[in-house]
């Protein structure tokens, strides 16, 4: 998706404030720095580590990241956001990317094999898929665990890049390793009883809830199965407050399963480079800017 077209009439003052820092969080703060967004960026992340992009994106000017900080109560009447451990941090526009969570603990040597859980996994996966294919000289043989929408995904990715899929509902104790040399060497699984499962790849494509802990101190509407519930133009229910990523639900479905981080991402900045210019015209107005910007013409579906 292309970047938001640039805009220089944003206020130093407008603070948006981003709960998480994982793919969707980290693709939004480059959309806005690449929209020139001249207000401040308050990421709020909940590991001491970071992934070198996101130390990157630490270094511009307006961008703060706050390690091991992870956000922990919001109080939408006064746009401020607490901590875990007691600091706060004002904000004019809220995005909630705080991804999403195994059910299940994670299985013995997974860490060997592939996973999907997003649709950003696609290209990986195919990628992989590739090399699995040369090196074997021949259409190779998947092992795909899982159930629901993100294995129904899986499934189709693995058939369009020529696997052969056998797919396994039933949840294995341990992944095998394998002797392949690309660098993936789970090829086998084992279940609980001893039986198994060979094949020349692994793919785990299992349940995720969405973190979406923080929607409760805030007031948001959140679906039966787990997930803030956005609109089209990723506004939550309550006003200056957004959400992107696993973290959102759209449809009563995880938004990782529909769009691409890159893409909701670049959708939600421009909506927020929207505001911030609207804000800064007129600055008595900014704390309902957001709510009164009209959204382009369905959002979602264009980041689709």
């Amino acid at each position: 998706m292309s970047a938001p077209a640039p805009t220089t009439s944003t206020s130093a003052a407008t603070r948006i404030v981003i709960a998480g820092a994982g793919p969707a969080a980290r693709a939004l703060v480059r959309q806005l720095d690449q929209g020139r967004f001249a207000g401040s960026i308050t990421v709020l992340s909940n590991r001491d580590d970071a992934p070198e992009d996101l130390l990157e994106l630490a270094l511009l000017p307006q961008v703060s990241v706050r390690f091991g900080q992870p956000a922990s109560h919001i109080d939408a009447d006064n746009r401020t956001v607490a901590t875990a451990d007691g600091m706060e941090f004002a904000y004019d526009q809220l995005v909630i990317a705080t991804g999403s969570a195994p059910v299940a603990a994670p299985v013995e040597g997974a860490a060997q094999c592939l996973s999907y859980s997003t649709i950003d996994d696609a290209a990986r996966i195919a990628d992989r898929v590739q090399e699995v294919t040369r090196e074997l000289g021949r259409r190779p043989l998947g092992i795909l665990v899982g159930t629901g929408a993100a294995a129904g995904q899986a499934e189709a990715v693995l058939r369009a890049k020529g696997v052969r899929p056998v797919r396994t509902t039933a949840r294995p104790a341990a992944v095998v390793p394998g002797t392949s040399t690309f660098g993936l060497a789970a090829s086998a699984v084992v279940f609980e009883d001893g039986s198994s499962m060979s094949g020349d790849l692994v793919v785990l494509a299992e349940d995720r809830v969405s973190c979406d802990g923080l929607a409760a101190s805030a007031g948001l509407r959140t679906a039966a199965t787990g997930g803030i519930v956005i609109s089209q133009d990723f506004r939550t229910s309550v006003p200056g407050i957004w959400a992107i990523g696993d973290a959102a639900a759209f449809d009563g479905v995880r938004l990782g399963l529909l769009v691409a981080a890159a893409s909701a991402a670049g959708a939600c900045a421009t909506q927020l480079l929207t505001a911030a210019s609207a804000a800064s015209h007129s600055p008595e107005a900014s704390r309902e800017a957001a709510a009164a910007v009209p959204s382009p013409a369905r959002s979602l579906q264009a980041a689709a």
